[in-house]
């Protein structure tokens, strides 16, 4: 697939006026050869593979930024799910590891590590276990790195003993983190139907079908959309609208196509996936809700936004699908609140609530996303949301995540400022009905007769 010089100079104009950028490029990391008895060595082990295998990840993404002039925002790493390196070890704590992980992605100048995880959604090994505890106090204990864990799948059900264990972790991570915006929860996402190859924080992993070395893409541009939409008429029915998406989409994705082969060549790994999503920044112009708004919706969370959002992540994916053979990952539009100044307006006025972002997730590429929540929230609250969500993701065969931050000390219209790419995230009002039997009664939910397609 030839990319021609005009091509490149639209792709300029591009991110001068219109925010494109690609938001990341990941490395993925195979780390099933540390395994070790001896947690000190394994995390040693751990240490030497990253440092060694990314020791020109963040170089090469500065040279490309130079020569392509497209802004690389992070580089990151995500690394084999670490309760699957710990089966032959005694330790019951597994801090040590994120810890190492955290010091290997300073000395090679990443943002994030993704894989501090556990896949859990049929059952829980001893090492599954170990890893969940360890959560709370691995990311109160590092800059770094993200924890994800994985408690459903079409296939399988819902592990219901996991997800109600992971809403305490989430509460737990917040305490840990109370002198920070309770940041630990927003590094922690748990997750219906994970993908191996995706290049997001916090859920990136590196799963067991991929090459030893990795290089994922993840490409973004809400701003560009949104000013090909601020052109169209608004007589324009919405078959034109869905065709300018789309148009829009296939361009974008091609930029993140030339960075993520040259990423490759140079790094001389596999090239991996393109994850075209239209992932939002705090920053005017960048935004998803605002696209909703230009498609016509009044405001983002009235009546209309889900239907004008399926359309949008609709449109983003067939456009994508066309510009590379290798799209993967997430693929669509997200809808994170602390990261979006539309949605952060729209949570502040009311118009955007948690049912209607519920109500979100099912047709958009995510689930529940930087979403601060009141921190008096029950965990038996939490693991509702969290079970809502997986169900969502179960039946519809989709990928729905819960990354919500109990605010310790907070009430609904206060606010966690996190600074940079995470924004500012308003406390939203919860629905505190969920009562005390379902969350406890545990077990596992059987997966849907869809499932069955064998």
């Amino acid at each position: 697939m030839q990319i021609t010089p005009a091509e490149i100079a639209e792709t300029l104009a591009m991110v001068n006026r219109q925010n494109l950028d690609i938001r990341t490029i990941t490395l993925g990391i195979n780390l099933r050869g540390c395994v070790d008895s001896d947690i000190d060595v394994l995390a040693r082990k751990v240490y030497d593979r990253m440092t060694t295998a990314a020791e020109r990840l963040v170089p090469t993404a500065e040279q490309l930024e130079r020569e392509f002039g497209i802004p690389i925002v992070n580089k990151r790493i995500s690394v084999t799910p670490i309760a699957e390196i710990c089966a032959a070890t005694t330790a019951r704590d597994l801090t040590p590891i994120a810890i190492a992980m955290d010091r290997a992605g300073k000395e090679v100048g990443v943002d994030f590590v993704g894989g501090f995880s556990a896949l859990v959604h049929k059952g829980a090994s001893a090492s599954d276990e170990k890893l969940m505890d360890s959560i709370p106090s691995a990311l109160a204990q590092t800059d770094r790195v993200c924890s994800s864990v994985n408690v459903g799948s079409t296939r399988a059900g819902i592990n219901m003993d996991a997800a109600f264990k992971m809403a305490g972790i989430i509460k737990k991570a917040a305490e840990a983190t109370a002198d920070r915006q309770c940041i630990g929860a927003g590094k922690l996402v748990v997750f219906c139907n994970a993908v191996e190859d995706n290049p997001f924080m916090a859920g990136a992993f590196h799963g067991s079908g991929e090459a030893d070395e990795v290089i994922n893409v993840g490409v973004s541009g809400p701003g560009v959309v949104r000013a090909v939409l601020a052109n169209l008429p608004q007589s324009a029915d919405i078959t034109t609208v869905a065709e300018s998406i789309k148009a829009t989409a296939f361009k974008i994705t091609r930029a993140g196509e030339l960075m993520a082969r040259e990423a490759s060549r140079r790094l001389g790994v596999q090239k991996g996936i393109l994850d075209l999503s239209l992932a939002p920044t705090p920053a005017e112009g960048d935004s998803v809700a605002e696209i909703l708004e230009a498609i016509g919706v009044g405001t983002c969370g009235g009546p209309g936004t889900t239907a004008a959002l399926a359309m949008l992540n609709d449109a983003v994916k067939k456009g994508g699908v066309m510009a590379s053979s290798s799209v993967g990952g997430l693929s669509g539009a997200f809808i994170p609140v602390s990261e979006d100044a539309g949605m952060i307006r729209a949570a502040e006025a009311g118009a955007l609530t948690l049912e209607k972002l519920e109500a979100m997730t099912c047709v958009c590429s995510v689930g529940l996303d930087m979403i601060a929540i009141p921190g008096d929230t029950s965990i038996e609250t939490i693991f509702g949301i969290i079970a809502d969500e997986c169900a969502i993701g179960m039946i519809n065969n989709k990928t729905p995540a819960v990354r919500i931050i109990p605010a310790l000390g907070r009430k609904v219209g206060d606010r966690l400022d996190f600074g940079g790419l995470l924004g500012y995230a308003p406390v939203m009002p919860v629905n505190q009905n969920a009562g005390t039997v379902f969350a406890h009664r545990g077990g596992r939910m059987p997966a849907p007769l869809n499932s069955l397609k064998n």
